[in-house]
């Protein structure tokens, strides 16, 4: 069991995939970090959103609590890759899925550089639709797939 465990995303529109990413991490530690990035970091990198940050953290406040009462989490505000998992040494684990398991070689050598000992690597499978395609907020606000990766016939 970790003490602390950071994940990250945008969660634009919150998927049954965001679920399993705070689901792992909720079964591992005592307490969750979850960074949420800015609104000005996702126009940074020409993403697109429905959501602005207050309604995404709403949103995602709201669904821990209904699927996870129990939890000890944070949301704090992502303006890069990584927030307090880089400079809080007492973070332990970060939770990643196979699309972003790179960034958690990225943040070990960060810890490093600032004499942190490394968090460990948790590497979740990325969640199907049922076309065998991944589950994206993407794809739900392009009306392909509803949350769950059902396919939304025209």
């Amino acid at each position: 069991m970790f003490n602390i465990t950071a994940l990250g995303g945008t969660f634009d529109i919150i998927h049954v995939g965001h679920i399993e990413l705070i689901q792992k991490a909720v079964s591992i530690s005592n307490k969750i970090i979850i960074g949420l990035t800015s609104d000005a970091f996702i126009s940074k990198n020409d993403k697109k959103i429905i959501n602005n940050f207050e309604q995404r953290s709403e949103n995602l406040e709201k669904i821990i609590h209904e699927k996870f009462p129990d939890c000890s989490f944070e949301i704090a505000k992502l303006d890069d890759d990584f927030g307090p998992a880089v400079i809080q040494g007492d973070v332990d684990a970060l939770v990643v899925s196979e699309e972003t398991r790179k960034k958690g070689d990225i943040l070990n050598a960060l810890r490093k550089e600032r004499k942190l000992d490394p968090v460990e690597i948790i590497i979740i499978p990325m969640k199907m639709a049922s076309d065998g395609n991944r589950i994206s907020s993407t794809r739900i606000r392009n009306s392909e797939i509803d949350s769950s990766g059902n396919i939304l016939v025209d």
